[in-house]
């Protein structure tokens, strides 16, 4: 009879496997050295995780779908201008936390490991995506059209990933929080100003429909 599979072990070696490369490479990861440092089997690590591709698969989506604060952005239906920018701000505090950092930097070298393999991996540039179509829904609750809410989401997102960028390569925590407090400013400038040109541009559609 064959050996009943520990639906929790694999999560738990998962999360085990994140903690050991907070402060290693991705590209370097092979089973034995693994094995050896979790003080697990080889086979272990081959039977929850199939291939060394099928393990880093996992690691990379692990690492890209973490709890990372954009999911605390509030409905589109009850979003709100203050709700949205305080789940900003709760998003950014939690990049600021030392273990998210060190996820981060995993996940830019994840994003340059599958732009090598467009056609194989596509992880992270699903959650980028995701997290861009949620920013659209939100901006566009909050009174933009649909081309200046998928235009400043994006431009939202890529800012996000820009100060992170530098956070992790410079690790000045001070010279982050001032770029992304200006950045959150003249974001809310936009969305407001934005809103209002869509306001306008409709009353004066209606009007000249009336």
């Amino acid at each position: 009879m064959a050996r009943k599979r520990n639906v929790e072990k694999k999560p738990e070696l998962l999360e085990r496997i994140l903690d050991h490369l907070l402060d290693k490479a991705l590209s370097a990861l092979t089973f034995r050295t693994l094995a050896s440092a979790l003080d697990v089997s080889t086979f272990t690590l081959v039977y929850h995780f199939g291939t060394r591709s099928d393990l880093l698969r996992e690691i990379i989506a692990a690492i890209a779908t973490r709890r990372r604060g954009f999911d605390t952005v509030p409905a589109a239906e009850t979003v709100t201008v203050d709700s949205y920018f305080d789940a900003l701000q709760r998003t950014f505090d939690l990049t600021l936390e030392p273990r998210n950092r060190a996820l981060q930097r995993l996940e830019f070298e994840a994003q340059m490991l599958e732009a090598l393999e467009p056609e194989q991996h596509a992880v992270t540039r699903a959650v980028h995506e995701d997290l861009q179509n949620r920013g659209r829904d939100s901006l566009m609750a909050l009174g933009l059209s649909f081309e200046d809410a998928a235009i400043e989401s994006r431009l939202l997102i890529d800012t996000f990933y820009g100060i992170q960028v530098g956070l992790v390569v410079n690790r000045d925590d001070a010279r982050a929080i001032a770029a992304f407090d200006r950045a959150m400013k003249q974001h809310r400038e936009r969305v407001l100003a934005l809103s209002r040109k869509k306001k306008k541009t409709s009353a004066k559609t209606e009007s000249l429909a009336g």
